[in-house]
């Protein structure tokens, strides 16, 4: 375990309710509970009001006094520097400018060279590209001052598009590896990709009672689960991403659908793939074709080595 159970949940509620007895000289017992359903699990104030009352813990006695002088600190341990400073070297964070004040001398518990990815394409966004650092930050910027951009890019099709926008949202897709540009305007919303965006520039404040979110489109398709090798519990956890609905069949068979952006077809694919036989899509028969190319091509290419 990377973080010790000190830090557990009862060391920050008993924090909680320290720090309100130093501050406000007192405490009541119903304050105690409400402290305890609020910061613990459902059924923990049985527990806690009691263990504080009893002097189990030796915190407060019989007139809620306490022998704690200062309010409880939590200081960080160096196993849990050591995991943030390796979240940090992710030149995603590092789109976000995060403040590392304290963990400058902290060595990382691994590289980032030291992750393989097999679920993804190779030609992700360059984070640490000058131009694409700055694209991502105004475009957070506009997002956080709701300001319009003037935004020039190119699309999929390499048409090179010039005009200003509205920021909606910004998204990331994991199988890309890329972050996208959502702009509001209803049936004029659009999908940028940041790294196709040759200049940005801020223009001024806008009301949001000018636009129109963007439209949500969505395509489904559905799937027979065989619940195999904990696959029920890693599909829901695989697509935690993805609105679904699913049905029991038998004791071991779901029936799943699964709704998505249409964009994301082909990442979708992917990830049902992942699966094996423990998915069997029965519908749409559009999906299915695709999936048949897809493993046709794959077998081609396993005959032709």
């Amino acid at each position: 375990m990377l973080f010790n159970e000190v830090y557990s949940v009862y060391f920050n509620t008993v924090a909680t309710i320290l720090h309100e007895r130093l501050n406000e000289g007192t405490i009541s017992d119903k304050r105690i509970t409400e402290i305890a359903k609020e910061k613990a699990f459902s059924e923990s104030f049985i527990e806690v009001l009691p263990a504080i009352k009893n002097q189990q813990w030796l915190l407060l006695n019989e007139k809620g006094e306490t022998p704690i002088k200062k309010p409880p600190r939590m200081p960080m341990t160096t196993l849990q520097k050591r995991w943030l400073k390796t979240l940090l070297t992710d030149p995603r964070i590092g789109l976000f400018t995060p403040d590392i004040t304290g963990l400058e001398n902290v060595k990382p518990l691994f590289d980032m060279e030291d992750i393989v990815y097999f679920d993804r394409y190779a030609d992700g966004d360059p984070y640490t590209d000058e131009g694409y650092i700055m694209a991502f930050r105004l475009a957070l910027q506009a997002l956080a001052e709701k300001r319009k951009l003037r935004i020039a890019h190119s699309n999929r099709h390499g048409k090179a598009i010039e005009r200003n926008y509205y920021p909606y949202k910004i998204e990331y897709s994991s199988k890309d590896d890329k972050f996208r540009l959502i702009t509001s305007g209803g049936r004029r919303s659009s999908s940028i990709n940041i790294a196709r965006i040759t200049s940005i520039e801020l223009l001024g404040s806008y009301d949001e009672n000018e636009t129109m979110p963007p439209r949500a489109r969505e395509a489904s398709l559905s799937f027979i689960l065989t619940d195999e090798r904990n696959a029920l519990e890693r599909v829901m956890l695989h697509f935690s991403d993805c609105r679904k609905e699913t049905r029991r069949i038998d004791e071991k068979r779901y029936n799943v659908t699964l709704w998505h952006d249409p964009k994301d077809e082909t990442e979708i694919l992917i990830r049902i793939l992942s699966f094996g036989p423990m998915i069997r899509v029965t519908e749409p028969d559009g999906f299915i074709d695709k999936i048949k190319e897809r493993i046709s091509k794959q077998l081609l290419r396993s005959a032709d080595r």
